[in-house]
C-alpha cells in the first residue's frame, strides 16, 4: 500500500512540474513574440522616437533693443506674449489634435491646418506657430486640456510694444515677419522663419543693432513632447538700445496741434541737426502690425485718402510756395541783381509779356524793399528778382541749399523733391522753358517740389548762419548693460551759398515776418521772444489769370496748402520748425499758430520758465 501511494505522489508532482514548465514556456514565448514585435516590426518607429523625443534643443527668442527719446523716456519696449505652437512629430494623429484645438479656441480647423501646410515638411520636428499672442483666457483653456492635446505648446516670447499709441509712428516704424527671400539672402543671420524684422522707420534703418541673438535650451521630453527636465541653457543676447534725438513731449504737442488736419511738422535743433519732432498726420497704431495686421485694417489704411502710411515729413512733396522766396532773395543778393537798398513798386500785379502776374495783395504793396518784401510776402518783388536771376541760376542756389536731393537722414524712402531747369523741362516734356515759368518758380509755385524735412533743414541753416547739417535721429547705441556700442556725431553736409552779410539781410526780413508791424505772421508773437519765419500758400491746382474761388466753390481737397517755416530765438536759435497743413489755405492762419505754440512749449522747457 505504501508503494502505491509513493507512485501516485510522483505522478502528481510530475504533472505539476510539466504544467509549471508549460506556463513558463508560454510566458517566455509571449515575451519573445513581444520582443520580435518591438524589435522587428516597431523597432524603426521606436528608435526614431527615442532619438527625437528624448532630448531636444529649444530655441529661445531674444528681446529686441529698447528705444528712448532724448530725455531717456522709454518709447518702445517688449512685453511677454503667449504663442500657440505645435510640434507635428508629437501631435499624432495631427488631424484629430487640430480638431480638438479648433473647438477649444474657436478658430476654424481650416485656418489652423493652413498654417501647417504653409510651413511644409521642413517644420516636422520644429515648433510651428499656429496663433500668436493669444489672450490669457485662451491660455487657460489650452493649459487645462494639455493632456488631450499632444504636441501643442505655449511658448512665452518677447513681443514689441509701442507705448504711446500712434505717437511718432512714422519715425519709429513697425515690424513684420521675415519672408523666405529675405531669409535666403543671408542678410539676417540671426533670424529664423516666423521672426519679425523692421519694416519701416527706425525699426528698419537700425535693424542690425536692434535685433538680438537667439539663445537655446536643451530639454528632456516625453513621447508626447512635454518637457520633463531642462538639461542646459544658453541665454539669448538682447538687442542694443537706441537713444533718439526726439523730444517726446514736443512730439506729442505737435501731434495734438495738428489735430484732425493732414500734414506734417518737423522741428530741428539748428546747432547740430537733431530732429526734435517728426510728426505726420494722419498716423497709425504700430501695435496693429504685431503678429500680422488684419486684412480689414490694412485695407482701411490703404484706402484712407489721408495716406496714413506715408511719412509726409520725408515722402510727401509739395510746392514750397512763398517759403521759397527766402531762397530767391538769397540768390538775388548773391547775383547782385538786388541789394539792401533796391526797391520795387508793387501795384498788385506784374505785367510780363501779354499776361498779368498777380500779387496776393490785389491792392499792391507800393514801393517796397527786400526786407519788407519778405515780411509782407510781396509776389511782385520776387517776380522781378527771379526774372533777373534766371531759372538755371536759381536752380544752382537751390541745389546748394539742399533742395532737389535727399537730406541723408537715416530713414528709408526719403524723396528728393524737384528743382526744375530748362534742360529738365526739355527732357521731361520735350518743350523749351518759357520765361514766364521763371516768375512762377521764383515764388515757389510751378514745377518746384520740396519735402517738409528739406524745408526744416534749410530754415535751420538760415537761422544758424548758413551751416547745413545732416538730420540726426539717433545719438547713441548702447548694449543692454548700458555700455556704449556706437556714438553718432552731428555731421555738416555743406553751407548755404550766401555770404554772411547777405544772409543777415535775409534774416532781417524773416524777423519782420513775425515781429514787424505788417508781417504776415505777426499774430504768433510771443512776448520777450523774437521769432523769425516765413508763411506760404501753395496752390493745389492751376488757376487762370483773374480766376477766383471760395470755399463753397471748390472742395476741401482742392484748397491751397498752408506753410510756415521759422526759428527762435532769432538771435541764437535753439529750434527751427517747418509746418505744412494740407488744404489749410493760409500759412498765416493755419500753419503759423502751430509753430508758434510749439516754439512756446520748447522755450518754456529750454529756459525753464513760464512764457506769457
Amino acid at each position: 500500500m505504501i508503494s502505491l501511494n509513493k507512485n501516485a505522489d510522483r505522478d502528481w508532482i510530475k504533472q505539476r512540474l510539466m504544467g509549471a514548465s508549460l506556463c513558463i514556456l508560454m510566458v517566455f514565448a509571449l515575451l519573445l513574440l513581444r520582443l520580435v514585435y518591438l524589435q522587428l516590426i516597431k523597432g524603426e518607429e521606436y528608435r526614431r522616437l527615442s532619438e527625437t523625443n528624448c532630448v531636444r534643443l529649444k530655441s529661445i527668442k531674444s528681446s529686441r533693443g529698447l528705444i528712448y527719446d532724448r530725455h531717456h523716456n522709454l518709447l518702445v519696449d517688449n512685453r511677454p506674449a503667449f504663442d500657440l505652437t505645435i510640434v507635428l512629430e508629437d501631435a499624432h494623429p495631427v488631424n484629430e489634435t487640430i480638431e480638438k484645438l479648433a473647438d477649444l479656441i474657436d478658430v476654424p480647423f481650416e485656418d489652423l491646418m493652413g498654417s501647417i501646410k504653409k510651413a511644409g515638411k521642413s517644420a516636422f520636428y520644429k515648433p510651428l506657430t499656429l496663433k500668436r499672442d493669444i489672450s490669457r483666457d485662451l491660455l487657460a483653456i489650452v493649459e487645462a486640456h494639455k493632456f488631450d492635446l499632444p504636441g501643442i505648446h505655449i511658448d512665452i516670447e518677447p513681443t514689441r510694444h509701442y507705448i504711446y499709441k500712434k505717437t511718432a509712428a512714422h519715425l519709429l516704424g513697425y515690424l513684420g515677419q521675415i519672408n523666405r527671400k529675405e531669409l535666403q539672402s543671408g542678410s539676417y543671420p540671426t533670424v529664423r522663419t516666423g521672426d519679425s524684422i523692421g519694416r519701416y522707420g527706425i525699426e528698419k534703418s537700425f535693424e542690425p543693432f536692434l535685433q538680438g541673438k537667439r539663445g537655446g535650451r536643451q530639454v528632456e521630453v516625453d513621447v508626447n513632447g512635454r518637457v520633463i527636465k531642462v538639461l542646459k541653457t544658453v541665454p539669448p543676447v538682447s538687442g542694443n538700445d537706441l537713444h533718439l534725438t526726439l523730444d517726446l513731449e514736443l512730439q506729442k504737442t505737435a501731434e495734438q496741434l495738428l489735430g484732425e488736419n493732414d500734414g506734417a511738422v518737423v522741428a530741428i535743433d539748428p546747432s547740430n541737426g537733431d530732429v526734435l519732432v517728426m510728426a505726420s498726420a494722419p498716423s497709425f497704431d504700430q501695435n496693429d502690425f504685431i503678429g500680422g495686421i488684419s486684412t480689414k485694417k490694412w485695407q482701411a489704411l490703404m484706402t484712407d485718402p489721408g495716406k496714413p502710411m506715408n511719412n509726409k515729413a520725408i515722402q510727401a512733396e509739395y510746392p514750397p510756395a512763398s517759403t521759397y522766396k527766402i531762397l530767391t532773395a538769397m540768390a538775388a543778393l548773391e547775383e547782385k541783381v538786388i541789394d539792401g537798398n533796391t526797391t520795387v513798386f508793387c501795384p498788385g500785379f506784374y505785367k510780363f509779356g501779354n499776361r498779368r502776374y498777380q500779387c496776393w495783395n490785389r491792392n499792391g504793396h507800393g514801393e517796397i524793399n527786400m526786407v519788407d518784401a519778405l515780411a509782407q510776402s510781396c509776389d511782385v518783388f520776387f517776380y522781378q528778382a527771379g526774372e533777373k536771376i534766371g531759372v538755371d541760376s536759381l536752380a544752382q542756389y537751390a541745389n546748394g541749399s539742399g533742395f532737389g536731393r535727399s537730406t541723408g537722414i537715416n530713414l528709408a524712402h526719403e524723396r528728393r523733391g524737384l528743382i526744375p531747369t530748362a534742360a529738365w523741362k526739355k527732357k521731361r516734356f520735350k518743350e523749351a522753358w518759357q520765361a514766364g515759368e521763371t516768375l512762377s518758380i521764383s515764388i515757389g509755385q510751378g514745377f518746384n517740389l520740396v519735402t517738409p524735412l528739406q524745408m526744416a533743414t534749410f530754415i535751420a541753416a538760415v537761422g544758424n548762419g548758413g551751416t547745413l547739417y545732416r538730420p540726426r535721429i539717433v545719438t547713441s547705441i548702447e548694449d543692454s548693460d548700458g555700455n556704449l556700442v556706437k556714438s553718432i556725431q552731428p555731421e555738416i553736409t555743406g553751407g548755404l551759398p550766401a555770404s554772411k552779410e547777405n544772409l543777415a539781410l535775409v534774416q532781417r526780413g524773416l524777423l519782420e515776418v513775425v515781429q514787424g508791424a505788417r508781417g504776415t505772421a505777426r499774430r504768433i508773437r510771443i512776448k520777450g521772444i523774437n521769432i523769425a519765419g516765413k508763411t506760404g500758400t501753395a496752390q493745389v491746382f492751376s488757376r487762370k489769370a483773374g480766376e477766383k474761388f471760395d470755399n463753397e466753390t471748390i472742395g476741401r481737397t482742392l484748397r491751397d496748402h498752408a506753410w510756415f517755416v521759422s526759428y527762435a530765438p532769432a538771435e541764437a536759435p535753439t529750434i527751427a520748425i517747418c509746418v505744412i497743413i494740407e488744404h489749410g489755405e493760409h500759412g498765416s492762419s493755419a500753419a503759423a499758430p502751430v509753430a508758434g505754440a510749439l516754439i512756446k512749449k520748447h522755450l518754456e522747457k529750454y529756459l525753464q520758465k513760464q512764457i506769457p
